[in-house]
């Protein structure tokens, strides 16, 4: 028999009523000791405490019967299905319980047998269950107390049953649970008035009442987040241990703003001071900058870039497309080259001279700023005083991609920026090991762009309107989600739409195209042509969704704007709304269903990104609201983040403090949480 203080790590095939063979099964379900199957939550429960008398049923309730088997037969229906029909009489009434296609079940199912049957109830010429959870009783009715219970239900794979999986879990629980340790230390648990793990195991899967079950789910869910807010904590410690030290000079800030022909907003200054403080604080600046679109976030990354300069540093700053890194040298070089600041541009198109200067100056130390793209990650692009990493749109690079460029030099600053506002539960859970900075608003003289869905049948209308706005000297953009057209589809492409747009009603004016499949050279003559006001009427994909900047641009039409996320709609809408000219975002859509038509009316309703965003996670849930490129990032297996913010919240400032206090989880009573960061994140701590 095998050591039952190491009881977690026993392998699956060692309970009762396993073996080698079924160990396989389970493994399917992720499922490989037994600690694994304590932790395999059920996704539901069924309540079968409140017996029902057959008379007194309701249809389309699920409820639970006890009563004899009277009749039992076999048959087989038009259809061709073969129908097993069980009745069942408590002596108030009978009810049929029906199974399609089972005939083996007519064995367990003897006349005159007590049964307890639960499901659905449906009426149709009787009452009938169709597919009841069943069990055969003593005559006695002794273990009813043991079936009329609350029953879990969990997510299953092929040749393992409901039945099989709970009798399993019963019995490892009977035999292994207390052999297992806690990981979350005895103060804790009584800070936090949480149940034992045992209580816990034993409550989640086989519950003895609502409040028992509510604890357990209580104590589990704060376990895991405990357990992955301490492995970010170790991060951060880790992250944080070493960095190059800024000089602060106080003046800098009025210096900086004197550049521009605006005031700074309150917002601006506060994280400009935020990162200010942590680039001379001599720790490793690791912070995200969550600002709105058009919330002036290249303004505050250019105060840190020219901070890290003056103390003697180079800066680099990444951007997912060349069309944004070119954007951004611009607008760099504008501001930072009059002070004597060497700034440069490494993107894929570049001249092969330019490179090789580019390449000299950044590992010879003249170079200051190096704005580029992923051709910044090229093993040949060396610095010799890196102080500052700055990514922007952080969520469109890699895990390993934002390493890559951090590993220039792991004691440099690094400010990752994002235009899509991200859920303060999700910022906690998945970005947990840096500090946030939250741009909020927009600078001063800009309003908020004005939003409208309409149907397709009021497009005429809209054109009429973009006209107005063309004809006032103003440019707009029209967006399509395809760029050719399919069979399957008879969503309009935009180069079908191109055609008919330059020769119909905007035949007048200068119509231009942008999509994702055009070569660079293409891309960036149709946006200078933009930008110049040669082109009036910009038709492309969402392609335009990042870091365009055209502040003339006053009218954004998205077409079958249902078939957009909401986080997305926001961007694209971001690209208006500018410069000092009301700006109007016009939504074309017809919803097939509810969600798409909610999502339409949030968007129109609110110009807040945050609130967006929240609604956003809602609707889609975190793995797609951030996009399947950020691997690496934890799994939540069973707590919910949205749902459960307020657990997560203590967890986290449990998990903090104890790291504050024991880096390394030297301490032998935290040896169980080391063990479950070593085991559930395999090295990512």
């Amino acid at each position: 028999m095998q050591d039952k203080k190491s009881s977690a790590d026993i392998s699956i095939r060692y309970i009762k009523g396993v073996g080698p063979k079924r160990a396989l099964v389970f493994q399917k379900l992720g499922i490989e000791t037994v600690s694994d199957l304590f932790y395999y939550l059920p996704r539901r429960y069924e309540d079968r405490t409140n017996l029902v008398r057959i008379k007194d049923l309701k249809p389309g309730l699920e409820q639970a019967v006890l009563g004899k088997i009277v009749k039992c037969n076999i048959f087989t229906a038009k259809t061709g299905r073969n129908i097993l029909d069980g009745v069942i009489d408590d002596g108030t009434g009978h009810i049929s319980a029906v199974w399609y296609n089972m005939p083996f079940l007519r064995k367990t199912l003897p006349l005159g047998a007590v049964i307890f049957a639960f499901g659905q109830v449906d009426l149709f010429k009787r009452l009938q269950m169709t597919h009841p959870s069943y069990e055969i009783v003593d005559e006695n009715k002794k273990d009813i107390s043991k079936i009329a219970a609350i029953f879990p239900v969990y997510s299953l794979t092929e040749d393992l049953t409901q039945r099989y999986l709970r009798n399993t879990m019963d019995t490892a629980i009977h035999a292994y649970l207390r052999g297992m340790q806690d990981p979350l230390p005895t103060e804790i648990r009584a800070r936090k008035k949480l149940v034992d793990l045992e209580f816990a195991v034993k409550n989640i899967h086989f519950p003895q009442g609502d409040e028992h079950l509510a604890r357990a789910y209580h104590r589990l869910v704060f376990e895991e987040f405990f357990i992955l807010q301490a492995m970010l904590a170790i991060k951060k410690k880790k992250y944080f241990a070493q960095g190059l030290k800024h000089i602060k000079d106080e003046g800098l800030l009025e210096e900086f703003e004197s550049l521009f022909d605006f005031k700074f907003t309150d917002e601006q200054k506060k994280c400009i001071k935020e990162i200010e403080d942590d680039m001379a604080s001599g720790k490793a600046m690791y912070r995200l900058l969550q600002g709105d679109v058009g919330s002036g976030k290249t303004v505050v990354a250019m105060f840190a870039m020219l901070m890290s300069v003056r103390s003697g540093f180079q800066a680099v700053m990444m951007a997912p497309t060349e069309i944004l890194a070119r954007q951004h040298y611009v607008t760099v070089s504008k501001i930072l080259m009059p002070l004597g600041v060497d700034v440069r541009l490494i993107v894929q198109g570049i001249d092969k001279n330019e490179r090789e200067v580019v390449i000299e100056t950044s590992a010879s130390g003249t170079l200051d700023v190096l704005i580029g793209t992923h051709a910044l990650l090229g093993e040949k692009i060396k610095f010799k005083s890196l102080g500052l990493v700055v990514i922007d749109e952080q969520h469109k690079f890699g895990v390993e991609q934002r390493k890559a460029l951090r590993d220039k030099n792991t004691k440099a600053a690094t400010l990752v920026m994002t235009a899509t506002p991200i859920p303060r539960s999700l910022a906690m859970t998945f970005y947990g090991d840096m500090d946030i900075s939250y741009l909020k608003g927009k600078p001063l003289g800009r309003e908020p762009v004005v939003t409208y869905w309409v149907g397709r049948e009021y497009r005429e209308k809209v054109y009429k309107f973009v006209l107005e706005e063309l004809a006032s000297g103003r440019q707009a953009f029209i967006v399509y989600p395809r760029i050719k057209e399919t069979d399957s589809s008879d969503i309009p492409s935009i180069e079908n739409m191109f055609g008919e747009l330059k020769n119909g009603v905007f035949k007048d004016k200068n119509v231009g195209m942008l999509h994702g499949r055009m070569v660079m050279e293409e891309k960036d003559k149709t946006m200078k042509l933009f930008k110049d006001k040669k082109i009036d009427v910009l038709v492309a994909t969402t392609v335009v969704e990042v870091g365009i900047d055209v502040p003339n641009a006053t009218v954004m039409i998205i077409e079958h704007a249902d078939r957009y996320g909401l986080a997305q709609l926001h961007q694209l809408r971001g690209r208006i709304g500018r410069g000092k000219h009301t700006s109007y975002c016009i939504l074309i859509g017809d919803p097939k269903n509810e969600i798409s038509e909610e999502r339409l009316e949030s968007i129109s309703g609110t110009s807040d990104g945050f609130e967006i965003a929240e609604k956003d996670l809602e609707n889609r849930g975190p793995g797609e609201f951030l996009g399947s490129r950020q691997s690496g990032l934890p799994e939540i297996r069973f707590g919910n983040i949205i749902k459960d913010y307020a657990i997560m919240k203590e967890a986290r400032e449990e998990a903090f403090n104890l790291v504050q206090a024991d880096p390394s989880l030297a301490d032998s009573r935290h040896a169980g949480i080391k063990a479950c960061i070593r085991e559930r994140f395999k090295g990512k701590a």
